[in-house]
């Protein structure tokens, strides 16, 4: 059976205990001749360790006796560079340094993992080293320079490979005792020891025997902080020929999902359920501008395969818990003075458009007051929480949530964010479990009129800005549930987009569970020219019969009509399709119809 490594980030490890790997050493050449500084970015657990892991194993001289173990059966094996295992390598891994407590503290925290790298480097190439290193547990700038006297000794040049190179600026700035800035402007200003470090890095390039040097991260802002100190990195994330350096490709999924359906002794059509559930979950990915397919999350893709071959059916929860760290990026987000906004804007539209990403930002960008459109949509996507997807007649850049496991933590953040009570919370999904087995949707309706509009209006929208997102954001966030449903805003069909669709899972198809589509409306009161305390007092039936709301409710069937059609034709008959038209009046009621098919 196909052995997954989920969690394990050591190639030599996955080669030689045999485990699941997807080649992407046929890339070398291209690395080699992208630059010799290279800073290359993705989302957090996207295999950027295992990248590095893979660059430490073909450059290293001291792996020279293992390339026909480690390489002979990939791609790079049948056509090696002259370059492989012609280097030091010295790895750095910033992840692995605590960014707590005071800036000294921090420091020598710093120093500490460096000098801990050097020792590892003169324990593991003691054989070719003839000059001594000379370890400075009180400055290890000074260490790093006594390594680079040493390599000069050698007929051999050092590879720096940094991970994580921008994780103190995502664990002081997203701390919570409100002084993390303050922490890390100390640490990369003037002559502070972030910016020392870099700029001895870059001073070593310059004929001091530092050949190569690659660094992964997940945004851009420390190196814009540190320009000065290094500023000849070469970013290759966004080119089309590094889109799936790190990530999975379907076709490469497609081969491993048939292989574990059969070892599950389940039927073949299975293998098109599956793909189906994963692209859905966790493709989506595009990092680049130009046209190229698209990208699966490989350690979300793991998970599941993993939890699949276990119990022969897909896991309960696709959401790997693993994940948490990406909720906190986005309760950061939310907690900007627009991010509420953007997060609602990301969920219930098409796309979000900026006509550039943002590329250089630095830690005064994170702290502004009120953030503009650019710098937001960019802070998305370098999270990994938006993608792109194209570009608009204006040709714009167009930013969308990529697939349905991300589309989860916008809910459950904006779910936090207006009902910050766990008893509401709590209550609210009782009505929407209600609604789920018997399509009765006035309970959830009172809800959100008792509960959530209230929160809206004191919050985040005054009744000058309510419209359809807003009610279309309290549904979804109450509705939205991944165990049962694939659920979606705004799915294109036929030349329109569909407000909220909720078709069930197709392994809970045997569950009395129904199948939702549902279209939303928005009426200010000047629309129905009714004050609010005069809304509030009508009965439903009054307020379902004002001509407003009825032209509101009869254009909604209508577009339903065309929807329910193309799902039908898309499912067929496992479908037990329910659809609604919904009408909001001002932030005071709400009322519904459903279509009888």
């Amino acid at each position: 059976m196909l052995k997954f490594p989920y969690g394990i980030s050591d190639f030599a490890k996955l080669i030689t205990n045999h485990y699941f790997y997807v080649d992407r050493t046929h890339l070398l050449p291209a690395i080699e001749e992208a630059g010799e500084q290279l800073l290359f970015l993705r989302p957090r657990r996207f295999g950027k360790s295992l990248l590095l892991s893979m660059l430490e194993n073909y450059y290293d001289v001291a792996k020279a006796d293992q390339f026909e173990k480690l390489f002979g059966q990939l791609a790079i094996g049948k056509q090696p560079t002259p370059k492989h295992h012609q280097y030091f390598v010295l790895k750095w891994d910033f992840s692995t340094v605590r960014a707590v407590g005071e800036v000294q503290a921090i420091q020598q925290a710093l120093y500490d993992h460096l000098n801990n790298c050097i020792e590892t480097f003169q324990v593991r190439y003691q054989q070719w080293l003839t000059y001594p290193i000379v370890c400075n547990p009180a400055n290890a700038i000074s260490s790093f320079h006594s390594l680079l006297t040493a390599v000069s000794q050698t007929p051999y040049r050092l590879y720096l490979l940094i991970d994580e190179y921008d994780n103190f600026a995502n664990e002081l700035l997203m701390g919570k005792d409100g002084v993390g800035d303050y922490r890390y402007q100390a640490l990369r200003t003037g002559e502070a020891v972030l910016k020392t470090v870099f700029n001895a890095v870059k001073s070593a390039s310059s004929g001091r025997g530092l050949d190569r040097v690659f660094i992964t991260g997940v945004s851009p802002v420390v190196l814009s902080d540190l320009t000065s100190g290094y500023n000849v990195a070469e970013n290759i994330y966004l080119q089309a020929s590094f889109n799936d350096l790190c990530g999975f490709r379907e076709e490469e999924l497609a081969t491993v999902v048939t292989q574990v359906v059969k070892d599950c002794q389940l039927p073949p059509d299975q293998v098109t359920a599956v793909l189906t559930t994963m692209r859905t979950f966790y493709n989506g990915y595009s990092f680049c501008y130009a046209g190229q397919p698209l990208v699966y999350n490989p350690t979300l893709a793991l998970y599941f395969l993993k939890q699949f071959q276990s119990g022969c059916r897909p896991p309960r929860q696709l959401l790997d818990q693993n994940l948490a760290m990406d909720r906190a990026k986005l309760t950061y987000i939310v907690n900007l003075p627009p991010g509420a906004t953007f997060l609602v804007r990301a969920l219930t539209e098409p796309s979000l458009s900026v006509p550039e990403l943002a590329d250089r930002f630095g830690v005064e960008d994170l702290l502004k007051v009120s953030p503009d459109n650019r710098f937001m949509v960019s802070l998305l996507y370098y999270f990994g929480v938006l993608t792109l997807a194209g570009e608009n007649p204006l040709g714009e850049l167009q930013l969308q949530i990529p697939n349905l496991v991300v589309r989860k933590l916008y809910v459950e953040q904006l779910l936090e964010r207006f009902l910050p009570e766990a008893s509401l919370r709590d209550e609210g999904r009782d009505r929407a479990r209600q609604f789920y087995h018997t399509g009765e949707l006035q309970p959830l309706c009172e809800f959100i009129e008792q509960r959530y509009l209230p929160v809206f209006d004191n919050r985040d929208y005054g009744t000058a800005t309510a419209n359809e997102l807003t009610i279309k954001t309290a549904f979804l966030t109450l509705l939205f549930e991944d165990v049962f449903y694939i659920m979606d805003s705004e799915l294109p069909l036929r030349r329109g987009y569909a407000d909220l669709t909720m078709i069930v899972r197709p392994e809970r198809r045997g569950s009395p569970l129904l199948d939702f589509l549902l279209e939303f409306k928005y009426l200010s009161l000047g629309d129905v020219n009714r004050k609010g305390s005069k809304v509030r007092q009508l009965s439903r039936a009054a307020l379902t019969q004002l001509p407003a709301v009825q032209a509101q409710l009869a254009k909604a069937q209508t577009q339903l009509q065309t929807y329910r059609q193309v799902l039908q034709a898309k499912y067929g008959e496992v479908l037990r399709l329910r659809c609604y038209s919904v009408v909001a009046v001002g932030l005071e009621r709400v009322v519904w119809e459903e279509i009888q098919i």
